[in-house]
């Protein structure tokens, strides 16, 4: 009879946890961010929760990891305002430019520099929505920003159209002088069909 009880009790539990599921809330960065030493940026984070937002209830905390390091350091913090940082790396650096009652958590940089080289993270909760999986940028300062695969494409379909542009001026053109040639060839025969007749 005690194996009974076991096997019923076994079984409920198993039924509870397969109703019973913790909802993620859904944190969304871009993967790479490539930015001009000296520039300003905006660090995208949005987020979807299944729960109902709170702009008292909803924090935001950003954290980065400096290249080459193996440990994050959290640096910016949102609860029901701004809180950004007064000391260190980021101090007049980081902005508050998200708002969180449209599911967006995201900072500005200004004035970028090489030591912002690393990982930024952006972790977001809305109790009791509070398991979720940080968004996280790979995050590269460089002195001019490199072509991409994007730019590349814009350059050459633009060229691309320069050279149909290009080739149709050329060809009207010629039309246009050999219309012109016809027609003086035609007044020629004319005055010569003229001269003949006096």
């Amino acid at each position: 009879m005690n194996r009974v009880w076991i096997y019923l009790f076994s079984a409920l539990c198993a039924l509870a946890a397969g109703v019973y599921q913790v909802e993620a809330m859904e944190v969304l960065t871009s993967s790479e961010l490539e930015v001009v030493n000296g520039t300003n940026v905006r660090l995208k984070c949005t987020f979807k929760s299944t729960y109902p937002l709170s702009e008292d209830k909803i924090t935001v905390s950003w954290s980065f990891q400096p290249l080459g390091k193996t440990t994050e350091e959290g640096f910016f913090h949102y609860q029901g305002k701004a809180f950004p940082p007064t000391t260190g790396l980021f101090k007049d650096h980081a902005v508050w430019s998200g708002d969180v009652m449209k599911g967006d958590a995201s900072i500005t940089l200004q004035n970028v520099q090489f030591s912002f080289n690393g990982t930024f993270s952006c972790q977001v909760r809305n109790p009791p929505d509070i398991q979720s999986i940080a968004g996280e940028i790979s995050f590269k300062v460089v002195q001019k920003v490199s072509f991409s695969e994007i730019g590349i494409l814009a350059v050459a379909v633009g060229g691309s159209i320069g050279i149909i542009i290009l080739i149709l001026t050329i060809y009207v053109c010629v039309k246009l002088v050999r219309r012109k040639d016809n027609d003086m060839i035609y007044e020629m025969d004319e005055h010569t069909s003229k001269d003949r007749v006096l």
